[in-house]
């Protein structure tokens, strides 16, 4: 006897249900994130890719691309509303271009029936949605084929990033193999730190953005959080809106589920109040 293919509505945990997926090696945090400012309405499930060999580098992110597809698939099985894919590198990676990746993104939604999103492109879509167009990029962690890959993707899209450079470039650390030693684990004031050395930079900018799913030590006895969690303290020193991939993410599932956080966590998430 086989289990039917298609959830019906009373079958589902959840009525809001969302997949996760990161790179191998990553104990992410999207997940906990995303469920501690959603409805109760809502169930998270994580998937963590497999592919043993793996070292970070942007030629792996193009060769492993499919297991985009295979995730959607997944996650349809599993009575998914919305597969998000978390880690910014992959579109550039990709060698798809702005326009490849939001057509492969629309393709495996229809082919799925899930709404299939990834987090640098949900950074796109959230810029466009603020309706700005100079941006300053707070690079943190990512060394430099990495976040150069990421201001050639949002110029594609069509914004002036007037400024780009990550912690060594910022002068907090002497050499980026220092920075990574920290794992993407950083000291508190490093957050503050690093956005005030920024906005100096480009005090002309719309949205001040960070790359990837940087942590900082500013949660209860040191427990490293996402910039999500400092969205709304940057956007007071800064005075402007300040976006990173994560946030992006969480907002443009947030889109697609009809929902709007309990939490307030900064005004594009807020946005979704209206």
């Amino acid at each position: 006897m086989l289990m039917p293919e298609e959830w019906r509505p009373e079958h589902k945990l959840f009525p809001h249900q969302v997949a996760f997926t990161c790179p191998p090696f990553d104990y992410d945090a999207a997940p906990s994130d995303f469920l501690r400012m959603a409805p109760e309405s809502v169930g998270v499930h994580g998937w963590m890719l497999h592919a043993p060999d793996y070292k970070h580098g942007l030629d792996q992110r193009k060769a492993n691309f499919g297991m985009m597809e295979e995730f959607c698939q997944v996650s349809a099985r599993n009575g998914v509303d919305v597969a998000a894919q978390v880690g910014s590198n992959w579109v550039h990676a990709s060698g798809l271009g702005v326009t490849g990746i939001r057509d492969h993104c629309a393709a495996l939604s229809d082919r799925y029936g899930v709404a299939f999103h990834m987090a640098g492109y949900a950074m796109v879509e959230a810029l466009r949605a603020l309706n700005v167009e100079k941006v300053a990029l707070n690079a943190a962690y990512h060394w430099p084929d990495w976040w150069q890959g990421t201001v050639g993707f949002l110029k594609e899209a069509g914004f002036d990033v007037i400024w780009a450079g990550n912690f060594h470039d910022q002068g907090w650390f002497d050499s980026q193999e220092a920075v990574n030693e920290r794992r993407w684990v950083f000291e508190g004031e490093l957050a503050l730190r690093s956005f005030e050395y920024v906005g100096e930079q480009a005090p002309d900018a719309d949205a001040y953005l960070i790359n990837g799913m940087c942590n900082f030590c500013t949660g209860p006895g040191g427990q490293p959080q996402r910039p999500l969690h400092l969205t709304k303290q940057l956007e007071a020193l800064l005075g402007k809106p300040v976006v990173g991939h994560d946030t992006a993410l969480h907002w443009r599932i947030f889109k697609s589920l009809g929902l709007s956080p309990t939490v307030d966590r900064g005004r594009l998430l807020e946005s979704l109040y209206a």
